[in-house]
């Protein structure tokens, strides 16, 4: 795992690549170089920071040049072995240990058409020296994020959206449509980009950049095809396909350890990764009493010393009580774009921790949920199809009201049951797609608009169309899988994997996801719905294969969410910020936010009649990570 960087036919490509590797040095504090190439009309500067996993020789340092080709990686290929021994059959000659001269090596063998054949996650661009094409490429996925802006005829990149800011930004400026995304979300889809201009390539997909000014886009990969192909198929194997990828994702050569909530998913993973390297450990989080009581969490620390007894494995609790009020201006650099998930904390000081023990990489359950249906979300899907069931006169006369009337604290206690009674009814009775989107979103069309500037109104629609297009550009007739596709091109790498990414190589960590896989989407999509949630059970199919290794304690506990007492800091440790930063804050300033709207927000979270904690998170960092990019040179657009 490392951070990439480079300028395609920039007159001041040099400094700007070398600024660049500066900005994004936590990704790989292990080994740094910048290489030039400048003959005839191409001029092309690569930057490398590396963290050292596979081959940890300088033999293997980047960027790595051979014969007319030179390669600047992020990742890890964990079928590298088997396509280094098919090459070397052909008689290729390997100089290193590493995947990364086997990516360099398959591509000079095949061509983008190598891309199919990676096992893996990465980002990289190859030089071909001899052509003078520039090419990028991405995981099927998006596990590894690759940013680019199309500048002075070529092309400037890197692994953080920083890395780019620091370089030129006074000559960008802020995109309205991916804020007020950002607001709906909580995140942003990875059709937009924060700053206008900047384009994130997508997964699944590889670009050439010419030295004439012309480039091309392809895909090779995409999960709606393979979803398609899949469900059309029989079943899969899911005992056999998890532990194989399991099994994959320990490639290294260095320890590995893992995270462990308790829940279902990380417990799979650390199980299965126990029995194939016995002396692995893992890493879990704990709350302080008195957020756990407001934000009504469930202790998921009991769940994950039962199982590290009963398989003996070493865990290490972390106690997250961190000062949110210091942590703010960090976690919302490192996050890149206005990422509203305080999840990416806990993933940070997780990674602190696991860094400061001499760990590198660590294994994650990241992904089961989107793909096997295991979210709450997905089952209130299905039960508010049911619910439309039920006469119009109970619905909307009787049920409707008496749960918009429930508060959502009493006492100083967090009710759960009240907050999703109260979300679930915001969404109930719309079609489906719809339903679906307000399921995890944070305001309707009403609500987002009433939030913004009149001028920016016209963003909602847009926004809301583009959710719509995704959603239904599928050929599944499975209203489950539908929701995992949908979830699989955009929460997961919209939040999931961004946040993971950014906070885990923030503490110059690896965190791979043995679910995020190709041959897992695969099997996943092989699954019909009605395997996956079946009589208020979600995640079945997964669930059952699991009881091959998993005591049924933890394969049936209640679904916890990887999250942070949001509730306890908005309404305590941030109150100050919330009234000075925010209400005060220069998007309400410059009228982007009506300032009425917000503090009506503000009232109604503080009076316990509404649950916004997670709201006002989100404007808070917006409102941060705004006031950093104005002091980074870029320009804030308000319209």
């Amino acid at each position: 795992m490392c951070g990439i960087a480079g300028c395609y036919q920039q007159r001041d490509g040099f400094a700007l690549a070398e600024v660049m590797s500066d900005r994004i040095a936590h990704r790989g504090p292990d080994a740094d170089q910048v290489y030039a190439f400048d003959e005839g009309d191409v001029r092309a500067f690569l930057a490398h920071r590396r963290l050292s996993i596979i081959d940890l020789s300088a033999a293997a340092d980047q960027p790595f040049s051979k014969r007319g080709l030179t390669i600047c990686y992020n990742g890890e290929l964990y079928n590298y072995k088997e396509l280094r021994a098919e090459l070397s059959k052909s008689g290729v000659h390997f100089r290193t240990r590493s995947d990364t001269e086997v990516v360099l090596e398959a591509w000079r063998r095949w061509g983008p058409d190598a891309l199919r054949r990676f096992r893996g996650m990465f980002a990289f661009a190859m030089l071909d020296e001899d052509s003078g094409s520039l090419y990028l490429a991405r995981d099927p996925l998006g596990i590894k994020p690759l940013y680019f802006l199309r500048r002075q005829g070529g092309v400037i990149f890197a692994s953080e959206l920083k890395a780019l800011v620091a370089a030129v930004g006074p000559e960008l400026r802020t995109e309205p449509g991916a804020l007020i995304a950002s607001m709906l979300y909580y995140w942003l889809p990875e059709q937009r980009c924060a700053i206008d201009g900047v384009d994130k390539l997508p997964p699944g997909s590889w670009a050439e950049f010419r030295p004439d000014g012309s480039s091309r886009h392809e895909t090779y990969w995409r999960v709606a095809d393979v979803a398609a192909e899949a469900a059309a198929g029989p079943p899969a194997d899911l005992r056999q396909v998890i532990e194989e990828s399991v099994a994959a994702h320990l490639v290294a050569d260095v320890g590995v350890s893992t995270f462990l909530s308790g829940g279902l998913d990380s417990s799979l993973v650390t199980v299965l990764a126990k029995q194939l390297d016995p002396g692995i450990d893992s890493y879990t989080i704990t709350f302080r009493a008195q957020d756990q009581k407001l934000e009504a969490m469930p202790d998921d620390a009991i769940y994950a010393r039962k199982l590290a007894r009963q398989f003996g494995i070493d865990l290490h609790e972390i106690e997250i009580a961190p000062d949110v009020v210091e942590l703010l201006p960090r976690i919302v650099d490192n996050l890149d774009e206005p990422i509203g998930d305080p999840a990416a904390i806990n993933t940070l000081l997780m990674c602190d921790t696991a860094r400061d023990a001499g760990v590198k990489v660590l294994l994650s359950g990241m992904g089961a949920d989107e793909l096997f249906g295991g979210y709450r979300k997905h089952l209130a899907c299905v039960m508010g199809a049911q619910y439309q069931r039920l006469p119009g006169v109970l619905r909307n006369g009787v049920v409707g009201p008496a749960v918009r009337r429930l508060p959502v604290t009493v006492n100083g206690r967090g009710l759960r049951y009240a907050r999703w009674a109260k979300r679930f009814e915001t969404f109930a009775n719309l079609p489906e797609e719809e339903a679906f989107r307000r399921s995890y979103t944070m305001y309707d069309a009403d609500q987002l608009a009433g939030l913004i500037s009149p001028d920016l109104e016209p963003y909602v629609g847009k926004l809301l169309a583009e959710h719509s297009d995704i959603y239904h550009d599928n050929a599944l007739d499975d209203h489950v899988n539908r929701m995992c596709l949908a979830d699989s091109r955009m929460f997961l790498p919209g939040l999931n994997l961004t946040y993971t990414d950014r906070a885990s190589m923030a503490a110059s960590t690896e965190v791979r996801t043995p679910f995020v896989d190709p041959v897992v989407a695969r099997a996943a999509f092989s699954i019909p719905g009605s395997a996956k949630i079946h009589r208020r059970v979600g995640k079945l199919a997964l669930k059952r294969a699991a009881e091959e290794w998993l005591p049924k304690e933890i394969i049936y506990r209640p679904k916890a969410s990887f999250s942070a007492p949001l509730r306890a800091w908005v309404r305590n440790d941030l109150r100050e910020l919330v009234d000075d930063v925010l209400l005060r804050g220069e998007l309400v300033g410059s009228g982007f936010l009506r300032q009425s709207a917000v503090q009506q927000i503000v009232d109604n979270e503080r009076s316990g009649r509404e649950d916004y904690s997670k709201q006002i998170w989100q404007l808070l960092t917006l409102e941060t990570w705004t006031r950093h990019m104005r002091s980074l040179g870029v320009t804030i657009t308000s319209g």
